[in-house]
């Protein structure tokens, strides 16, 4: 029985659950709801483009995706993004903007 966890996954954990991670792959299967993030798709196809193995990595993705709720960014994302961003920047410790809008997603 899948225990009552949701998660929102960042590219690097995707990476660690294809690459077979104990951990990783232990956390997806416990999970009663996957979320992506689009911003991680867009990575991950990117990643997709460059892979020496095409055919397999396509097919793990799609197989996630099909696992998977795609979130999308609205009004509100872009709003939070900018508090966000406004707030590290102040603190100067900014992060990647694909990072920002991943947290602004979750």
């Amino acid at each position: 029985m899948k225990a009552n966890v949701r998660i929102v996954l960042d590219s690097s954990a995707v990476i660690l659950y294809f690459r077979g991670h104990d951990a990783a792959r232990e956390l997806l299967n416990q999970a009663e709801e996957i979320y992506l993030p689009l911003i991680v798709l867009g990575e991950l196809y990117l990643g997709l483009e460059r892979a020496e193995h095409k055919t397999r990595r396509r097919r793990e993705l799609d197989e996630l995706l099909a696992l998977a709720n795609v979130l999308h960014p609205n009004l509100q994302t872009a709003q939070l993004y900018a508090q966000f961003k406004a707030k590290l920047l102040a603190a100067g410790t900014p992060i990647p903007d694909n990072d920002t809008w991943i947290a602004a997603l979750a």
